[in-house]
């Protein structure tokens, strides 16, 4: 009775029975891992089948309890939110976790280009990693700043951009970004 419990609800993911197998086609997960997926994702929110950003935030609050999390479950919630509509759908989760756990090194450096193009123009700026470098700082909240100095994060876009930045002209490209990366 389960299964079939699960299935009904799986069918109104899309309102489509055949959203399930389609998802199956298009992630790399079996059937059986996107309903356990899919039954976390429903115990977050199980009005609708979304998330929206305030809910993303106290989820991943709970994973760095020592640090403040917001600004960067910000910029994780924009990657995840494909068509920038302001929720993660689950096919938008899915997708995005696909890529993460399952990816080629291709699809993650995609991915993770994404995330620190902030403004999605299609170049990563040295203020936009400073800004997520900024976010994992104080994510990792206690652990690390005691310890680091005030400046640490912008040494450490200095450092990344001296490498990537190949032409020096003030913006990483994608493929910078992946041809560094890949080194």
């Amino acid at each position: 009775a389960d299964i079939v419990e699960d299935e009904m609800e799986m069918a109104t993911v899309r309102h489509r029975p055949e959203a399930l197998e389609l998802l199956e086609a298009q992630s790399k997960f079996t059937k059986k891992e996107l309903q356990i997926l899919y039954r976390g994702f429903k115990n977050e929110d199980p009005s609708n089948g979304v998330v929206n950003e305030e809910t993303f935030k106290e989820i991943y609050s709970q994973f760095f309890p020592q640090g403040d999390s917001t600004t960067y479950a910000h910029f994780l919630f924009n990657a995840f939110d494909t068509d920038h509509n302001g929720s993660v759908s689950f096919e938008d989760f899915v997708m995005g976790l696909s890529i993460l756990l399952r990816g080629t090194v291709q699809e993650k450096l995609n991915w993770a280009f994404n995330l620190y193009d902030i403004n999605k123009d299609g170049y990563i700026t040295k203020e936009e990693m400073l800004d997520i470098m900024k976010a994992i700082y104080d994510m990792m909240g206690k652990c690390t700043y005691p310890v680091l100095k005030e400046d640490a994060p912008r040494q450490h876009v200095e450092t990344f951009f001296q490498k990537m930045d190949k032409n020096k002209d003030g913006v990483v490209t994608i493929d910078e970004f992946i041809e560094s990366c890949q080194k």
